[in-house]
């Protein structure tokens, strides 16, 4: 449908809550979302796009129809749009990627067991606890329950390793228990285990009055260095909350939320509390949407349809869109009340500013790493003239060997780095020869017909902002017209090497810029035009290699690319096979006395 008819068509809606649900060309869906009125907003997508966001705007280009849902209630759209959003996770929505995986405390199987952290339940006899969603989780579990138990962090296996070695600097510390050095029984050693698990199972609030029962215990049957144990770890535990992030009791379980943003990039950042302690940390860097209000409420509710434990306070840094509608929602999934605060003081306030200063530093980190890539798009934009730094960069080299086995390679850089999965082989398939120009023609017009024509998921459906080839004014004069034919506003350039193959300027349609006085952009390009010759010439080698075979040994019949690689490895050269005999071509691992004919054959006819 055009934009034209999809608004005839929201037009025709009724005023009802509902869930609408947008789809391309190939009735794939590609955003879902609720509406308190679903004539005002899904009309609103199509006519002006003066108030809507660039990636709105995209959406909206691939929007060729959408279906909708009526519901009785707003509430009841909300339930319905997250439940669909699980199930489809379209592309225009904003998701939360909740690729971190599952994580397992493990306790070996051996006489000497082992607490460890593991990826994966495996079917090797251990004991595993969890699955856990969060790493951090497991992580500080796990080095919490060997400080306290004194257990042993390396890898050697007891008692095969009794006295072969002094004991780490752990057990010199005190820290470990040494059983390397023999310093505990197999029965003590199994005795710290079982504590250890239960501790982990339990947590520490159980354990500690275990604990402080056995220690009145072993006191009062004057087991004196029993009760120094458990004593001891008592006070470890006690330790390790001193050490970590501690709220009052007051703060039993709770999660805190900060969104913090930039102009192009924002953080979402959730510190999860249990116990008056530091649970969890989680964060996600996403691209800066035009609403913080309505982000918090889809990133919330996104967050909590990949989680299952909802507490009973939710703590936010600003305002929600429609807040009593996502407490609705969060207390329907928790099956009790739960409390959504802003505070502006107190402790609940000093927690929520620590969320907002892990969210800040996330963030900072993520574009401090960008830095030096932001600030050589910046310059290159201002160097060629564009109107804004180029995010996507795509760039293109020809390879051959004297004009045989012509190959194109495409390589894609994002805010100036690989994009790796988006990179592309070419076989030149139009003519034979040797011709830079015709080849790079070709494989443009290539190119953008999969622009056009491919499903939504491919990435030839990533349009770059600037084209970068390899080779002067001819190749840019070859591509401009292809682009312009195609409706594509592109800028197009040629990258223009020295006698040593480095780069010297940027080629356009008209002239030359020098840019070796620019040394950011220079540095760019350079570290461009060496990838996509380096990714080109790796692909034309490795066709060039089996048009080698080809052109001689897999011409032979019942002679295939493994009996090609046995011949050359034997006799070294082509040559050497020309002039072998029958019985020498026999000696050949695989190589039967037909083969060997064949192959005698062929060579004494050309």
């Amino acid at each position: 449908m055009t934009e034209k008819e999809l608004r005839k068509k929201a037009m025709a809606l009724p005023l009802n809550p509902g869930v609408y649900i947008m789809k391309n060309k190939d009735k794939k869906i590609i955003y879902i979302g609720k509406a308190k009125a679903l004539k005002n907003r899904v009309s609103s997508y199509f006519g002006s796009h003066s108030n809507h966001s660039l990636k709105v705007i995209r959406m909206v280009e691939n929007v060729d129809d959408f279906d909708y849902i009526l519901c009785d209630t707003e509430f009841e759209a909300l339930v319905l749009e997250c439940s669909l959003i699980k199930q489809h996770m379209p592309k225009y929505n904003i998701l939360l990627k909740d690729d971190k995986g599952y994580n397992y405390i493990k306790i070996t199987k051996e006489e000497f067991p082992k607490i460890r952290e593991a990826k994966q339940m495996l079917d090797d006899g251990a004991e595993y606890i969890g699955p856990f969603v969060s790493n951090f989780s497991v992580k500080s579990a796990v080095e919490e329950t060997l400080k306290i138990f004194k257990l042993p962090r390396c890898n050697k296996q007891f008692p095969r390793d009794y006295n072969k070695s002094r004991p780490c600097l752990n057990g010199f510390m005190g820290i470990c228990c040494a059983p390397c050095n023999g310093r505990i029984s197999k029965e003590e050693y199994r005795a710290s285990i079982d504590d250890a698990v239960a501790f982990l199972k339990g947590g520490a609030a159980k354990s500690v009055e275990e604990m402080k029962r056995r220690m009145l215990e072993y006191s009062e049957n004057l087991e004196f260095e029993k009760a120094a144990k458990m004593r001891d770890r008592i006070k470890s535990i006690s330790n390790l909350d001193e050490k970590q992030k501690v709220v009052s009791i007051n703060v039993a379980f709770e999660d805190v939320f900060a969104f913090v943003q930039s102009n192009k990039k924002s953080c979402f950042e959730v510190l999860r509390f249990k116990h008056g302690r530091l649970a969890d940390s989680e964060n996600w860097i996403i691209d800066t949407p035009d609403n913080a209000c309505d982000a918090r409420f889809e990133l919330i509710e996104r967050y909590y349809s990949m989680r299952s434990d909802i507490p009973p306070r939710v703590v936010v840094d600003g305002e929600i869109t429609d807040e009593e509608l996502l407490r609705q929602f969060l207390e329907k999934l928790r099956e009790k009340k739960v409390e959504i605060i802003h505070p502006q003081k107190g402790e609940h306030s000093a927690i929520l500013n620590m969320c907002i200063k892990n969210a800040n530093e996330h963030l900072a980190q993520y574009q401090g790493r960008l830095g030096k890539e932001m600030a050589a798009l910046d310059e290159l934009a201002q160097l060629l003239g564009l109107p804004k730094p180029p995010e996507i960069i795509e760039s293109y080299d020809i390879s051959h060997t004297f004009g045989a086995d012509n190959v194109a390679g495409m390589v894609v850089f994002k805010n100036g780095r690989p994009m790796k999965n988006a990179y592309k082989k070419f076989a030149i398939k139009g003519f034979d020869g040797q011709n830079d120009v015709g080849s790079m023609s070709e494989v443009l017009s290539r190119r953008f017909k999969h622009y056009y024509e491919d499903d939504e998921d491919s990435t030839f459906k990533i349009k770059p902002d600037l084209i970068l080839l390899d080779g002067g004014q001819p190749q840019v004069n070859a591509v401009l017209p292809i682009i312009r034919q195609m409706n594509l506003d592109i800028p197009v350039f040629g990258m223009v090497k020295d006698t040593k193959h480095r780069t010297r300027a940027i080629a356009y349609d008209g002239g030359e810029i020098e840019i070796n006085s620019h040394r950011s952009a220079f540095t760019l390009v350079s570290t461009i035009q060496e990838e996509v010759h380096r990714f080109a010439i790796t692909y034309h080698r490795t066709k060039h290699k089996k048009s080698s075979f080809s052109s001689s040994l897999l011409k032979i019949h019942g002679i295939g690319e493994a009996k090609a690689k046995a011949l050359m490895k034997h006799f070294k050269t082509i040559s050497a096979i020309k002039n072998a005999s029958v019985d020498e071509l026999c000696a050949v691992s695989g190589i039967s006395k037909r083969d060997a004919e064949n192959i005698n054959k062929y060579y004494s006819e050309m």
